[in-house]
């Protein structure tokens, strides 16, 4: 991570750290080190529904047709739509702004490369260098050399795209779709109704400064009622971009990410389509998946926390599906980044292909208690040298011993110290993460 760029692009509270000249210079800084060369260059620009987005992308399409690269603007789709759209409309790069699924005062401009994969760091890193020079030396095209900008109504193509990754229709399936007045509002709607599901949708009227107030995927107890009182089959949870995906059984069960990739990759292994029957996932999975997958004679690779490690590591050794507890999985077979309509939709298959609800097929796994607690340090690298600290973690594991984990590791951006463990017993999980909180207290203090 450099100065702008963090682990998924650049973000902060849009017009304040996230300001329009910002967004202008990313457009021609971005439109320099992705499109510079050859003819006919073109960058592809998605927004989500939040209300600077129109003021962000304002600003970026100047920057990058001030470049004299022009711009294809979809206007409101996904992430994993921009991704798909970069490839599909064969563009130098792609560009989405968005912030996910924080707060509508946070925004995001986030890169794709033409392959509609999100940028290696060399990259990130040329535009960082850029980003840091005072004076702006970059070239400006005049008269007829300066960019144009088209609009590309293109939501009918990632839509048919959507529909065709699965297997079976959805006939008779009653399905509730939570869109967190994003930017699955109109795509999961559609491709839902398309493949014939009876649909109930909520949060589907974005107004700039609703999305993801308390819906999508991460309030999913709006769901799980809608779920009981409309007697559906499954919801399906968005968040403000659509590149994640929670889902809710029929029984008002949530269904998390380690919970849909137990029930992918199971299908995927029994249709022969699960390359080196390995599932990518983080750190933070429940170890109640891990042992799962286990039983299925299914390995689990573990990555850091974040999507864009989860990926590397799918690209590396050539596997299929990957992803996190939070809902965001890849299917690498079909995209190249994390698609939550995508998700929903191979989730909603697999009940479909096995004619079994959703709370059966999810019988997979078991999920482990879990117990987090977040200690706040001088130092957030020091746990890792301290030899008090790494003697009360050991002693916690000796404890929990083969049916218990503990992981600690430091925030990325707080000067924190996460602690969790997991077992089946909550009471001796408690009693360990108090001994190791304790010992990081004494000896990190507070910030």
């Amino acid at each position: 991570m450099g100065k702008w760029f963090g682990t998924d692009g650049v973000r902060g509270v849009a017009n304040r750290d996230l300001t329009p000249e910002l967004a202008f210079r990313l457009g021609r800084i971005g439109a320099y080190v992705l499109a510079r060369e050859g003819s006919g260059r073109r960058v592809v620009i998605g927004k989500d529904t939040r209300i600077s987005s129109d003021m962000l992308e304002a600003a970026l399409v100047s920057g990058v047709l001030s470049m004299g690269v022009n711009v294809l603007r979809l206007g409101v789709i996904s992430t994993p739509g921009v991704a798909y759209l970069t490839r599909h409309l064969q563009a130098d790069a792609g560009v989405m702004i968005s912030a996910s699924h924080n707060p509508v005062e946070d925004n995001g401009i986030k890169f794709f490369g033409s392959d509609g994969f999100k940028l290696l760091d060399q990259a990130e890193d040329e535009i960082e260098r850029w980003l840091g020079e005072t004076e702006d030396r970059l070239p400006r095209p005049v008269g007829g050399g300066v960019g144009r900008v088209y609009d590309e109504p293109a939501e009918d193509e990632y839509v048919r795209f959507l529909a065709g990754t699965v297997r079976h229709r959805l006939d008779g399936l009653k399905v509730v779709l939570d869109c967190a007045n994003g930017a699955a509002s109109r795509i999961a709607p559609r491709v839902f109704r398309q493949l014939g599901a009876e649909v109930t949708v909520l949060n589907d009227q974005p107004d700039g400064v609703n999305i993801n107030v308390g819906c999508g995927s991460t309030h999913p107890q709006v769901i799980q009622r809608a779920v009981l009182d409309a007697g559906a089959d499954v919801g399906l949870a968005f968040d403000g971009d659509a590149d994640r995906v929670i889902a809710v059984d029929h029984t008002g069960q949530v269904i998390d990410g380690d919970f849909i990739l137990a029930v992918c990759g199971r299908a995927l292994k029994a249709q022969g389509r699960l390359k080196g029957d390995t599932v990518v996932a983080t750190v933070m999975s429940n170890l109640g998946f891990v042992k799962a997958m286990a039983n299925l004679g299914i390995r689990v690779q573990t990555t850091r926390v974040g999507d864009r490690y989860v990926m590397e590591a799918m690209r590396e050794g050539g596997y299929v599906l990957g992803g996190e507890q939070s809902g965001h999985v890849i299917f690498l077979d079909h995209t190249t980044t994390g698609d939550g309509v995508l998700t929903a939709l191979q989730l909603v298959d697999v009940m479909m292909a096995s004619r079994q609800p959703l709370a059966e097929l999810s019988r997979v796994m078991t999920r482990y208690p879990q117990l987090l607690e977040n200690v706040r340090v001088r130092d957030k690298a020091a746990w890792r040298s301290n030899d008090r600290i790494q003697e009360a973690i050991r002693r916690a594991e000796r404890e929990l011993g083969d049916d218990g984990r503990v992981l600690v590791r430091e925030s990325g951006t707080e000067p924190l110290v996460r602690v969790m463990a997991e077992g089946p017993d909550p009471a001796l999980l408690q009693a360990c993460v108090a001994q190791i909180v304790r010992v990081v207290r004494e000896e990190l203090g507070g910030a």
